[in-house]
C-alpha cells in the first residue's frame, strides 16, 4: 500500500519535514517515491507547503495519508478540496483557490518565540537598558 506521510529532514531539537509518497513498509526516513511538499512545525503558524496536483494524483491512485498527514491536510484545508474534487468540481478552479489560500509564514518564528516563551540574556538586557534610559531622556528634555 501507498502511503503520504513525514519524513524528518531537521537537525535534532529542530525538526522539519518532507511529505513524502512512499511504500507502507519503508522505514520514516528510508526510500520514497516522490516528493510532494514540506511541512515546517517550528513556524508560527505552521507552514505547509504542498503540490496539490500531485497529491490529488496520488489520492486517486490509491494513496492513503497517515494520521498525522490527515490531520496536516485537514488544517490547511487540502482534505475539503479533494472531497469537493472526487465530488466532480474541476480540478483547475481547486488548485487556484489553494494557492491564493496559502498564507505566508515568517520562516524565522519559531513557536517559543511567538507563544511569549523566555527571551534571551541579551535580548532581556538590552530591554532593561531601553527601560532605564527611557527616564533619563525624558528628563533631559524637559
Amino acid at each position: 500500500m501507498v502511503r503520504i506521510r513525514l519524513r524528518k529532514v531537521g537537525s535534532r531539537h529542530q525538526p522539519s519535514f518532507r511529505v513524502v509518497v512512499t511504500d507502507r513498509e519503508s522505514p520514516r526516513d528510508g526510500r520514497f517515491l516522490e516528493v510532494i511538499g514540506h511541512y515546517n512545525p517550528r513556524t508560527h503558524p505552521a507552514t505547509v507547503d504542498l503540490d496539490e496536483a500531485r497529491l490529488y494524483h496520488w489520492l486517486q491512485h490509491g494513496a492513503q495519508p497517515s494520521d498525522s498527514m490527515g490531520q496536516i491536510l485537514r488544517s490547511v484545508g487540502a482534505w475539503a478540496r479533494w472531497e469537493r474534487f472526487k465530488g466532480g468540481e474541476a480540478l483547475d478552479g481547486l488548485l487556484a483557490e489553494a494557492k491564493s489560500s496559502h498564507a505566508a509564514a515568517d520562516q524565522r518564528t519559531s513557536t517559543v518565540q511567538a507563544s511569549g516563551g523566555r527571551a534571551s540574556k541579551k535580548a532581556r538586557a538590552k530591554e532593561v537598558a531601553a527601560a532605564e534610559a527611557a527616564p533619563e531622556a525624558k528628563a533631559a528634555e524637559g
